[in-house]
Protein backbone atom coordinates (compact mmCIF):
# COMPACT_ATOMS: atom_id res chain seq x y z
CA UNK A 1 0.00 0.00 0.00
CA UNK A 2 1.52 3.45 -1.10
CA UNK A 3 2.19 5.43 2.31
CA UNK A 4 -0.74 8.65 2.60
CA UNK A 5 1.89 10.32 4.45
CA UNK A 6 3.33 13.10 2.18
CA UNK A 7 5.16 14.83 5.16
CA UNK A 8 6.71 14.14 8.68
CA UNK A 9 7.30 16.60 11.66
CA UNK A 10 11.12 17.03 12.21
CA UNK A 11 12.29 18.75 15.16
CA UNK A 12 14.85 20.83 15.32
CA UNK A 13 16.91 23.56 17.84
CA UNK A 14 17.51 27.22 16.05
CA UNK A 15 20.26 29.39 17.17
CA UNK A 16 19.65 33.27 17.13
CA UNK A 17 20.63 36.07 19.23
CA UNK A 18 22.68 34.03 21.07
CA UNK A 19 20.04 31.71 22.39
CA UNK A 20 18.67 28.36 21.21
CA UNK A 21 15.14 27.78 21.11
CA UNK A 22 13.74 24.08 20.51
CA UNK A 23 10.56 23.55 18.13
CA UNK A 24 9.67 21.08 15.02
CA UNK A 25 8.15 21.95 11.27
CA UNK A 26 7.07 19.66 8.37
CA UNK A 27 9.20 18.42 6.07
CA UNK A 28 8.00 16.30 3.17
CA UNK A 29 8.75 12.66 2.84
CA UNK A 30 11.16 11.73 -0.02
CA UNK A 31 11.50 7.29 -0.34
CA UNK A 32 13.33 5.61 -3.43
CA UNK A 33 10.46 4.37 -6.01
CA UNK A 34 11.90 0.92 -7.85
CA UNK A 35 10.48 1.18 -11.21
CA UNK A 36 9.96 -1.82 -13.27
CA UNK A 37 8.89 -2.95 -16.20
CA UNK A 38 7.18 -6.18 -17.12
CA UNK A 39 9.71 -7.69 -13.93
CA UNK A 40 13.07 -6.52 -15.14
CA UNK A 41 14.33 -3.77 -12.75
CA UNK A 42 14.56 -0.11 -14.70
CA UNK A 43 15.46 2.57 -11.94
CA UNK A 44 15.74 4.00 -8.73
CA UNK A 45 14.52 7.28 -8.02
CA UNK A 46 13.77 9.20 -5.24
CA UNK A 47 10.32 10.79 -4.88
CA UNK A 48 7.48 12.10 -2.95
CA UNK A 49 4.59 9.34 -2.44
CA UNK A 50 2.34 11.75 -3.98
CA UNK A 51 0.48 11.12 -7.61
CA UNK A 52 2.74 8.33 -8.17
CA UNK A 53 0.77 7.02 -10.71
CA UNK A 54 1.26 10.11 -12.49
CA UNK A 55 4.88 9.96 -11.47
CA UNK A 56 4.99 6.44 -13.47
CA UNK A 57 3.40 7.23 -16.38
CA UNK A 58 4.87 10.58 -17.13
CA UNK A 59 8.42 9.35 -16.28
CA UNK A 60 7.54 6.11 -18.92
CA UNK A 61 6.73 8.81 -21.63
CA UNK A 62 9.59 11.31 -21.02
CA UNK A 63 11.92 8.17 -20.61
CA UNK A 64 10.91 6.80 -23.72
CA UNK A 65 9.67 4.15 -22.57
CA UNK A 66 6.16 3.97 -23.41
CA UNK A 67 4.89 6.13 -26.83
CA UNK A 68 0.97 6.84 -24.80
CA UNK A 69 -0.79 5.94 -21.41
CA UNK A 70 -2.71 3.34 -23.81
CA UNK A 71 0.90 1.43 -23.76
CA UNK A 72 0.64 0.70 -19.60
CA UNK A 73 -1.62 -1.93 -19.27
CA UNK A 74 -1.24 -1.96 -15.16
CA UNK A 75 0.80 -0.08 -12.16
CA UNK A 76 0.82 -2.33 -8.80
CA UNK A 77 2.95 -0.37 -5.91
CA UNK A 78 4.39 -2.93 -3.27
CA UNK A 79 6.42 -2.27 -0.27
CA UNK A 80 9.73 -2.40 0.76
CA UNK A 81 11.65 -1.72 3.84
CA UNK A 82 14.20 0.40 2.04
CA UNK A 83 10.76 1.78 -0.30
CA UNK A 84 8.51 0.98 -2.78
CA UNK A 85 8.32 -1.09 -5.80
CA UNK A 86 6.07 -0.46 -8.87
CA UNK A 87 5.56 -2.79 -11.04
CA UNK A 88 4.51 -2.01 -14.39
CA UNK A 89 2.63 -3.98 -16.95
CA UNK A 90 3.47 -2.58 -20.39
CA UNK A 91 1.77 -3.81 -23.81
CA UNK A 92 3.61 -6.13 -25.75
CA UNK A 93 4.73 -4.71 -28.19
CA UNK A 94 5.79 -1.77 -25.98
CA UNK A 95 7.74 -4.18 -23.69
CA UNK A 96 9.31 -5.47 -26.76
CA UNK A 97 10.57 -2.07 -27.75
CA UNK A 98 11.53 -1.57 -24.33
CA UNK A 99 14.33 -4.53 -23.69
CA UNK A 100 15.53 -3.57 -26.89
CA UNK A 101 16.70 -0.53 -25.90
CA UNK A 102 17.43 -1.09 -22.11
CA UNK A 103 20.09 0.16 -20.28
CA UNK A 104 21.57 -0.20 -16.84
CA UNK A 105 20.72 2.94 -15.27
CA UNK A 106 19.85 1.68 -11.35
CA UNK A 107 19.94 4.97 -9.47
CA UNK A 108 19.24 7.41 -12.01
CA UNK A 109 18.63 11.68 -10.92
CA UNK A 110 16.00 11.77 -13.86
CA UNK A 111 18.52 14.49 -15.66
CA UNK A 112 18.09 12.38 -19.21
CA UNK A 113 21.82 11.77 -19.15
CA UNK A 114 22.98 9.84 -15.90
CA UNK A 115 23.68 6.12 -16.61
CA UNK A 116 24.76 6.91 -20.63
CA UNK A 117 28.26 5.46 -21.20
CA UNK A 118 28.69 7.12 -24.56
CA UNK A 119 27.92 10.37 -26.19
CA UNK A 120 26.37 8.64 -28.92
CA UNK A 121 23.89 7.29 -26.73
CA UNK A 122 21.85 10.44 -25.54
CA UNK A 123 18.52 10.59 -25.96
CA UNK A 124 16.50 12.06 -28.95
CA UNK A 125 13.67 14.37 -28.09
CA UNK A 126 10.71 14.16 -30.74
CA UNK A 127 10.02 18.05 -32.13
CA UNK A 128 7.29 19.71 -31.08
CA UNK A 129 4.32 19.26 -33.99
CA UNK A 130 2.42 22.19 -32.63
CA UNK A 131 2.67 25.27 -31.63
CA UNK A 132 0.61 27.88 -29.30
CA UNK A 133 0.52 31.31 -28.79
CA UNK A 134 -0.62 33.29 -25.09
CA UNK A 135 -0.72 36.87 -24.07
CA UNK A 136 1.58 38.34 -21.87
CA UNK A 137 -0.89 39.27 -18.97
CA UNK A 138 -1.97 35.69 -19.28
CA UNK A 139 1.12 34.19 -18.59
CA UNK A 140 1.56 36.66 -15.77
CA UNK A 141 -2.02 35.42 -14.59
CA UNK A 142 -0.65 31.94 -14.36
CA UNK A 143 2.68 32.76 -12.48
CA UNK A 144 0.62 34.58 -10.06
CA UNK A 145 -1.85 31.92 -9.59
CA UNK A 146 0.64 28.98 -8.96
CA UNK A 147 1.61 29.60 -5.39
CA UNK A 148 -2.18 29.10 -4.57
CA UNK A 149 -1.97 25.57 -6.05
CA UNK A 150 1.34 24.26 -4.16
CA UNK A 151 -0.32 22.75 -0.61
CA UNK A 152 3.08 20.64 -0.21
CA UNK A 153 5.11 23.73 -0.87
CA UNK A 154 2.83 25.64 1.68
CA UNK A 155 3.62 23.21 4.12
CA UNK A 156 7.53 22.52 4.16
CA UNK A 157 8.76 25.21 1.88
CA UNK A 158 11.44 22.45 0.27
CA UNK A 159 9.52 20.56 -3.41
CA UNK A 160 9.70 21.77 -6.52
CA UNK A 161 5.93 22.18 -8.21
CA UNK A 162 4.95 22.12 -12.23
CA UNK A 163 1.50 22.89 -13.35
CA UNK A 164 -0.71 23.20 -16.64
CA UNK A 165 -2.66 26.29 -17.37
CA UNK A 166 -4.99 26.93 -20.21
CA UNK A 167 -4.41 28.95 -22.80
CA UNK A 168 -6.54 31.61 -20.72
CA UNK A 169 -4.21 31.41 -17.89
CA UNK A 170 -6.60 29.41 -15.79
CA UNK A 171 -5.40 26.85 -13.99
CA UNK A 172 -5.79 23.19 -14.65
CA UNK A 173 -3.33 20.80 -12.69
CA UNK A 174 -0.22 21.27 -10.28
CA UNK A 175 2.06 18.63 -9.09
CA UNK A 176 4.89 18.72 -6.69
CA UNK A 177 7.76 16.70 -5.62
CA UNK A 178 11.32 16.86 -3.49
CA UNK A 179 12.14 16.32 -7.28
CA UNK A 180 11.59 19.18 -9.84
CA UNK A 181 12.18 16.32 -13.27
CA UNK A 182 9.75 14.27 -10.67
CA UNK A 183 6.94 17.25 -10.18
CA UNK A 184 7.24 17.76 -14.28
CA UNK A 185 6.62 13.74 -14.61
CA UNK A 186 4.07 13.95 -12.36
CA UNK A 187 2.17 16.42 -14.53
CA UNK A 188 2.98 15.06 -17.83
CA UNK A 189 1.76 11.99 -16.34
CA UNK A 190 -1.77 13.37 -14.85
CA UNK A 191 -2.24 15.02 -17.72
CA UNK A 192 -2.06 12.36 -20.05
CA UNK A 193 -4.67 10.14 -17.70
CA UNK A 194 -6.66 12.75 -17.81
CA UNK A 195 -6.75 13.15 -21.71
CA UNK A 196 -5.64 16.43 -21.90
CA UNK A 197 -4.38 17.82 -25.98
CA UNK A 198 -0.99 18.66 -25.01
CA UNK A 199 -2.16 22.22 -27.48
CA UNK A 200 -4.54 22.91 -24.70
CA UNK A 201 -2.13 24.86 -22.64
CA UNK A 202 0.93 25.42 -21.06
CA UNK A 203 3.47 24.12 -18.43
CA UNK A 204 4.60 26.39 -15.85
CA UNK A 205 7.64 25.27 -13.41
CA UNK A 206 8.67 27.05 -9.97
CA UNK A 207 12.69 25.33 -10.44
CA UNK A 208 15.79 25.76 -12.80
CA UNK A 209 15.25 25.38 -16.18
CA UNK A 210 17.74 22.82 -17.64
CA UNK A 211 17.88 21.04 -21.08
CA UNK A 212 15.96 18.12 -19.19
CA UNK A 213 12.96 19.98 -18.52
CA UNK A 214 13.13 21.51 -22.14
CA UNK A 215 13.51 17.38 -22.83
CA UNK A 216 10.29 16.42 -20.97
CA UNK A 217 8.21 18.99 -22.10
CA UNK A 218 8.77 18.57 -25.44
CA UNK A 219 7.77 14.91 -24.96
CA UNK A 220 4.84 15.37 -24.19
CA UNK A 221 4.39 17.57 -27.05
CA UNK A 222 3.37 21.01 -25.48
CA UNK A 223 5.41 24.12 -27.04
CA UNK A 224 5.03 26.60 -24.34
CA UNK A 225 7.58 26.41 -21.26
CA UNK A 226 7.66 28.69 -18.41
CA UNK A 227 10.16 29.39 -15.72
CA UNK A 228 10.61 31.20 -12.46
CA UNK A 229 13.72 30.79 -12.76
CA UNK A 230 16.72 31.64 -15.20
CA UNK A 231 17.25 29.06 -18.22
CA UNK A 232 20.85 27.28 -19.04
CA UNK A 233 22.81 27.68 -22.41
CA UNK A 234 21.50 24.35 -23.38
CA UNK A 235 18.22 24.49 -22.32
CA UNK A 236 17.67 27.40 -24.72
CA UNK A 237 19.53 25.80 -27.94
CA UNK A 238 17.39 22.15 -27.68
CA UNK A 239 14.35 24.42 -26.83
CA UNK A 240 15.50 25.96 -30.19
CA UNK A 241 15.61 22.99 -31.69
CA UNK A 242 13.07 21.31 -30.45
CA UNK A 243 10.39 24.09 -31.26
CA UNK A 244 9.68 24.58 -27.80
CA UNK A 245 9.35 28.42 -26.58
CA UNK A 246 11.10 28.75 -23.53
CA UNK A 247 9.70 31.70 -20.97
CA UNK A 248 11.71 32.09 -18.24
CA UNK A 249 12.79 34.73 -15.35
CA UNK A 250 8.96 34.74 -14.84
CA UNK A 251 7.35 36.71 -12.47
CA UNK A 252 3.41 38.65 -12.16
CA UNK A 253 5.34 42.09 -13.49
CA UNK A 254 7.10 40.56 -16.70
CA UNK A 255 9.37 37.92 -18.04
CA UNK A 256 11.91 37.01 -20.78
CA UNK A 257 11.09 35.22 -23.86
CA UNK A 258 14.72 33.47 -24.89
CA UNK A 259 13.39 31.40 -27.47
CA UNK A 260 10.30 31.31 -29.76
CA UNK A 261 9.08 28.10 -32.51
CA UNK A 262 8.73 29.53 -35.94
CA UNK A 263 5.31 29.33 -36.20
CA UNK A 264 4.85 31.32 -32.69
CA UNK A 265 4.26 35.24 -32.70
CA UNK A 266 7.84 36.16 -30.79
CA UNK A 267 6.06 39.46 -28.90
CA UNK A 268 3.01 37.45 -27.57
CA UNK A 269 5.26 36.09 -24.67
CA UNK A 270 8.25 39.03 -24.52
Amino acid sequence: MIPAVETVAARYVSFADGGARDGQRAVPVEHPVNIIYGGVPYAVMMATPLDLEDFIVGFSLTEGVVASAQDIRDIAFEEHPLGLRAQVALAPSAFSAHLSRQRNMTGRTGCGVCGVQDLDALPEARKVATSVTVEPSRIARAVAALEHHQPLNDATRAVHGAAWFDLNGDHVMTREDVGRHNALDKLIGGLMRGGHRADSGFVVITSRCSFEIVEKTAAFGASLLVAVSAPTSLAIKRAEALGVSLVAIARTDGATLFTAAQSHKAEACA
